[in-house]
This record gives C-alpha cells, sequence and structure tokens, in this order.
C-alpha cells in the first residue's frame, strides 16, 4: 500500500523547535538540551504521518518521543499536528535515521526504538534499501539501554520472517517476544494509519518485539 496524498499543515502553525533536518544536529548528542529536560528516551524511524508519536506522547507525558522521517513534508506535517496539539514531549527530525543511528545517537541511551510499516521493497534487487538491515539492527542494539526495547510491525510476512532471522544473526537482542493482536475497540483504535488500512482489508499485522538483555 503506498502513501496517500497528504494534507498540507496550516501555514500558521510555528514547527521551530518541534522540527529538525539531521544537518541540524551538531557532533554532540543532547536530547536533554533538545527537549529542555531529562527524561527516557524513544525514537520512531519512519514516522510517516505522525499518528504513533503524537498519541504516544500524549499518552505517556513522562517520556520524550524523537521521529526520524526521511521525507521533508511528512516530518513537517507530524511536527505540524505535535504543535496544533500542543504536545510538548516530542519532535520531528527530517532525514536518514541509518545516518542518525550511525553517527549521532550514543551507545545506552534510548528506552525503545519503534519500526512500524516500513517500506518493503517489494524487488528482490531493491531489498538492500529495506530499512531494517544488518547497520541499523547493530546500532538499534547499540543504542538501547539495558532492557530497552524494538518494537516491529508490518504487513508483509516475508519482511517479517526476513528481519526475525537477521535480527537473530546480526544482534544479541532477546526475541522475538511476539506481541499478540488484539481485536480493535473502535474504528479509531489504531497505532498508524497503515495499521488502520490494513485492518479495514481484514489483512494480517505481523509484530515482534525485542529486549536488549541487561
Amino acid at each position: 500500500m503506498g502513501r496517500r496524498t497528504l494534507k498540507k499543515p496550516n501555514p500558521s502553525l510555528d514547527v521551530t523547535g518541534r522540527l529538525f533536518n539531521v544537518n541540524d544536529l551538531s557532533l554532540t548528542w543532547n536530547p536533554e538540551k533538545l527537549f529542555g529536560r531529562n527524561a527516557p528516551l524513544e525514537v520512531e524511524v519512519g514516522s510517516g504521518k505522525g499518528l504513533f508519536i503524537r498519541t504516544a506522547a500524549a499518552a505517556r507525558p513522562d517520556t520524550n518521543f524523537l521521529g526520524i522521517e526521511l521525507a521533508w513534508k511528512y516530518a513537517h506535517f507530524s511536527a505540524a499536528e505535535l504543535v496544533k496539539r500542543d504536545i510538548e514531549n516530542a519532535m520531528m527530525l527530517a532525514g536518514d535515521g541509518l545516518k542518525v543511528f550511525g553517527e549521532f545517537i550514543p551507545d545506552n541511551s534510548l528506552a525503545a526504538v519503534h519500526v512500524y510499516f516500513p517500506d518493503p521493497w517489494w524487488k528482490r534487487r531493491h531489498r538492500v534499501r529495506r530499512v531494517l538491515r544488518e547497520p541499523l539492527m547493530r546500532d538499534i542494539q547499540r543504542t538501547l539501554l539495558p532492557d530497552g526495547r524494538l518494537h516491529f510491525w508490518t504487513d508483509v510476512e516475508e519482511y517479517f520472517q526476513a528481519s526475525l532471522k537477521l535480527l537473530d544473526q546480526a544482534t544479541d537482542l532477546e526475541g522475538p517476544i511476539e506481541v499478540q493482536e488484539t481485536a480493535p475497540e473502535h474504528h479509531m483504535d489504531y497505532r498508524t494509519h497503515f495499521e488502520r488500512r490494513t485492518r479495514m482489508n481484514n489483512e494480517p499485522v505481523y509484530r515482534a518485539e525485542f529486549r536488549k538483555r541487561p
């Protein structure tokens, strides 16, 4: 399923302090300065329209959330939605998630990493472009705190099985801890727009959780 047309954010919304480009980051990673406080930090790789990050941040104000989105217009849209809802413990970073993890995020610094419905890159020759490949997997393990979690969901079974196999080979993360799919309580009970569309089409969602050993 491809992305649908994105509505333009309200131009009157000032996203200053909620939207950054990866090139804005200094060589020193300082989330305490970025968020203005010291709190557990969770990162979502590939935030899309930002539904997960804004609902998770609103539900857990004691945690900081950083969404990384390659496409600037989606990162801008997600940041505008955070501003519109006055959610202060989340922000968006436009850029390559592999670069952010590989060059900026230090060891043992993240409480959780979320990867939901990444682009499957269907053609075999294009699978090297998938976000969940060895470099990111190793950086996720490196950057997670002891007992930190990786949450991975997809609607593509082949991608799911291939990722589980590679995670087993490339990392020492404990898992997969299977996450049982539960029936939604109502039509708005979903974490991402892709999950909603998948459920509406009566298609399965494959979910797993991994844990960094203490």
